[in-house]
């Protein structure tokens, strides 16, 4: 989801200073009420859901040999960055695992909070903090099996800090889930003028094309820190249809997934990549 994470370089453990942008959060937090609209600000993000969640339960199904019928992922620990109001945080849940999401707007987390609390199953598999991700660095380290960062990344001001947190607070052989914007002209004419200022599909100002990542950069920073980069592969919502599908290219949006390289392994990860994965990313590696 969106996320308002502002990194610094220098003492990335450091909580005496605030890591996140002031604007960006006043931005949201005035959203943050709404995320449980399906027909409003946020309704892309919903129908993100119908591939992003199949996306993350097939890929570790593929790395697991414990099957539990009607709780795929139990026994799964997800961090989900930038949770907002627990849009992807509730369906991993669902699916049995147990999920932190953490989100800097105290709101969002009020609202993810209130949400969850409807349903008992969800209250007990999940819980939410108002935290940033290196807020959490030093008590969560190898903590997660898994982490999701959606919608996230073209909000962080230092991309490589970013992914060396995410690798301290993954297990070796965890899994790194990511879906972003690629930065190129098409996603600039599409994702902020079309989608912002002439549909309204996301409100006004949410995202700053300079900030946006290239699929080359982002697999580039996950290997110089110690990710093998499994899948890459393009997306795309239909505005007409209100639903998002998968495609070749990846000059619009587009989902990672990537698994921390270490010694030992959990039992629902394996080092070798299926032959799909391997596939799928030499297919759509280094499309503009």
């Amino acid at each position: 989801q969106l996320s308002l994470f502002r990194f610094t370089v220098k003492r990335p453990f450091s909580t005496s200073h605030s890591s996140v942008d002031s604007k960006e959060m006043k931005k949201f937090q005035l959203l943050a009420h709404k995320w449980w609209d399906e027909e409003g600000e946020y309704a892309a993000l919903h129908s993100m859901n119908d591939i992003r969640v199949p996306f993350i339960r097939d890929t570790l199904l593929s790395l697991s040999n414990n099957y539990h019928p009607g709780n795929p992922l139990s026994g799964i620990k997800i961090l989900d960055v930038g949770c907002g109001g627990g849009l992807l945080s509730e369906p991993l849940g669902r699916l049995g695992a147990s999920v932190t999401g953490i989100d800097p707007v105290e709101d969002n987390i009020r609202t993810a909070d209130r949400h969850k609390s409807f349903d008992p199953v969800l209250a007990e598999r999940i819980q939410y903090k108002s935290s940033s991700l290196e807020e959490i660095v030093e008590e969560s380290m190898e903590t997660f099996d898994v982490i999701v960062a959606s919608e996230v990344v073209e909000h962080v001001a230092d991309l490589e800090t970013f992914i060396k947190c995410c690798s301290q607070v993954l297990k070796p052989e965890g899994s790194l889930f990511i879906t972003t914007i690629n930065k190129t002209q098409l996603s600039y004419v599409l994702g902020i003028v079309v989608a912002e200022k002439i549909m309204g599909i996301v409100p006004e100002g949410t995202h700053e094309w300079e900030k946006f990542v290239p699929p080359e950069e982002l697999e580039r920073l996950l290997e110089s820190n110690g990710f093998s980069v499994r899948t890459v592969k393009g997306m795309l919502y239909n505005p007409l249809s209100g639903s998002w599908g998968w495609m070749g290219s990846t000059s619009l949006n587009y989902a990672v997934h990537a698994v921390k390289s270490g010694a030992r392994a959990p039992s629902h990860a394996t080092d070798a990549p299926s032959e799909t994965d391997i596939q799928q990313h030499s297919a759509t590696a280094g499309t503009a």
